[in-house]
């Protein structure tokens, strides 16, 4: 009843002002042609466009926006979710504060953690370094060199102990930037759970689990694309009888758009990674309004301010018609994206990083005028080095200051009516279907991989990109405009050399002194249910729990999937 009262209110309006509207159309056009076009030279440049190739007029208006856009916008907490995912957004609480860290050893980051949680920090988010993400243990001559060195080395669970050690899992939710072991490092944290006697019902947290986009943007896969599907499905299907609070994947266009993408094409490619995780799980046999209010999803946070907050506008409104009309959902929180929001990394720069605070903030702004669930702000060293202890401190107060002096989060979607936005945010979805629908008549977003559509648009993006930089047609402040002759320095966070030679030891005396015969048991029973189509994360967790490592699972695994290589990829 009340969606018919809205149509027929919105018809009444449209009816009652379709003659004003054309008229403020042949105004502008008026102007466009006797005021604006006599002044045109003196413009700054002789287009102007969004990061997406979107053609930016002088100035918006009614006439910006197409018929039925109150119809469009719905309102917050209801389909289609354009306004946002519920219905008092900030005023219930803040986004969640996950500020991104881990370097160095389990203890180390334990500290950080610790320390960013009394700043205010309200969820963790942990990074892992190069051997964990793609399932080599410290002391494989693979990992040499790079310990400790982009994130935390987490070789068994006794690393993963020491890592969450004082941090009540009932009460603090976990990201974990983790693609190719997402499995594992989950099983490794549900035992510490379980060691900490917090029921999994009470686990909270997110698994990036997305490995498509590490095939075409990233490269931190082991396994081959299909039985890396079938990973990820088996984490769908055993959370949503174990572990019911917990986002089974956080499908991310992050990445791409650190590839050099466009807004447009992250949200395309993103969305649809996020079709193909739906399809695999559907044929796995899932109910899709079961497992699909799990799905997260994990964006980019640029400089280009309106469209970046049209691109999650868009984003939620077409995930929501996708999940309505491609898969038959029903439940409203299955047609729902929520998202978490990470500022741009490859926006920062080595030049002058005091203007990195400057960029961080409008990012975040963006994100939070666009509607995030949770949201991670950059370091201003990160284009130099790991953040100091400093540089997380004023990245976290940051997005205190947003939330707590700017006013932006008293009123949801507030930049929504404006006509600017309205029309970004038309374009945006538009745009991003078509590319969809071109995808998915390749079969889907991993044939598309396969043949390399993602990864040559992406490639293209970027070098056009830094050709506009080059030519001068893009200013980067500090860079290739107001730049300075001598630069002060800023402290640095400095990598101990001692960190892998400790690492190593230590993994060396656990493998000593563990139960070996129960570690190779657990292992060979993985193995055999990798030759099954039996759910592996129960035989993962069992393998975990005896202190077998990373490496020791993924190499079991890696005898039945075999290992990824790349040739196919363009």
């Amino acid at each position: 009843m009340r969606r018919s009262c809205l149509r027929r209110r919105y018809n009444r309006r449209v009816a009652a002002g379709t003659e004003v509207a054309v008229g403020k159309d042949e105004r502008y056009r008026t102007w466009l042609e006797r005021t604006f076009k006599l002044l045109e030279g003196r413009q700054r440049r002789k287009r102007f466009t969004t990061s997406s190739g979107f053609e930016l007029d002088p100035v918006y208006g009614p006439w910006s926006v197409e018929e039925g856009l109150e119809e469009r916008l719905g309102l917050p907490g209801e389909a289609p979710f354009t306004r946002g995912v519920y219905p008092t957004m900030y005023r219930g609480r803040f986004w969640t504060m996950r500020q991104y860290a881990g370097f160095s050893t389990a203890a180390e980051s334990n500290r950080r953690y610790r320390y960013l949680l009394e700043q205010g920090q309200t969820g963790l988010s942990v990074a892992f370094d190069l051997p964990t993400q793609i399932g080599y243990d410290s002391d494989d001559p693979m990992s040499a060199g790079e310990v400790g060195r982009v994130g935390v080395a987490i070789d068994s669970l006794a690393d993963m102990e020491t890592l969450m050690e004082g941090i009540p899992l009932d009460r603090v939710s976990t990201s974990m930037t983790i693609n190719a072991t997402a499995a594992v490092l989950l099983a490794m944290y549900l035992a510490v759970a379980r060691a900490q006697g917090v029921g999994w019902d009470q686990v909270s947290g997110t698994i990036q689990n997305d490995i498509l986009k590490e095939y075409m943007a990233r490269g931190t896969y082991r396994f081959p694309p299909r039985p890396s599907l079938r990973l990820i499905t088996d984490v769908f299907a055993f959370c949503g009888r174990e572990v019911p609070r917990w986002n089974t994947i956080s499908i991310s266009g992050y990445h791409i758009r650190e590839a050099g993408s466009t807004a447009l094409q992250e949200l395309a490619f993103t969305l649809a990674d996020g079709i193909e995780y739906v399809r695999a799980a559907v044929r796995a046999g899932l109910d899709v309004d079961r497992f699909a209010p799990r799905l997260s999803f994990f964006f980019n946070a640029h400089n280009d301010l309106f469209e970046e907050v049209a691109k999650y506008r868009a984003a939620r409104r077409l995930w929501a018609r996708i999940m309505r009309d491609r898969f038959g959902a029903t439940a409203p929180k299955a047609l729902m994206l929520r998202f978490h929001t990470q500022t741009a990394g490859s926006t920062l720069t080595a030049q002058q990083p005091e203007n990195n605070v400057v960029r961080v903030a409008l990012q975040a702004l963006a994100a939070v005028l666009g509607g995030t669930q949770s949201l991670h702000t950059n370091s201003r060293d990160e284009a130099l080095a790991l953040p100091t202890e400093a540089s997380a401190r004023i990245a976290l107060r940051t997005q205190q200051i947003i939330a707590h002096e700017s006013g932006v989060a008293d009123v949801a979607d507030p930049l929504g009516g404006s006509w600017l936005i309205e029309n970004l945010t038309d374009r945006m979805e538009a745009g991003a279907e078509a590319l969809i629908d071109e995808i998915e008549a390749m079969g889907g977003a991993l044939a598309a991989i396969e043949a390399g559509f993602q990864q040559r648009h992406i490639a293209d993006a970027a070098y056009r990109y830094q050709r506009a930089v080059e030519e001068g047609e893009q200013i980067v402040v500090g860079v290739n405009g107001f730049t300075v002759e001598d630069e002060e320095p800023i402290p640095l966070m400095k990598a101990d050399e001692r960190v892998e030679t400790e690492q190593v030891r230590r993994l060396r005396d656990l493998k000593a002194s563990r139960d070996g015969r129960r570690v190779r048991q657990t292992l060979e029973a993985l193995e055999a249910a990798a030759r099954t189509d039996a759910n592996l994360m129960p035989p993962i967790i069992a393998a975990v729990e005896t202190y077998a490592t990373i490496g020791e699972i993924s190499a079991r695994l890696v005898r039945v999937f075999g290992e990824y290589q790349g040739s196919v990829l363009v």
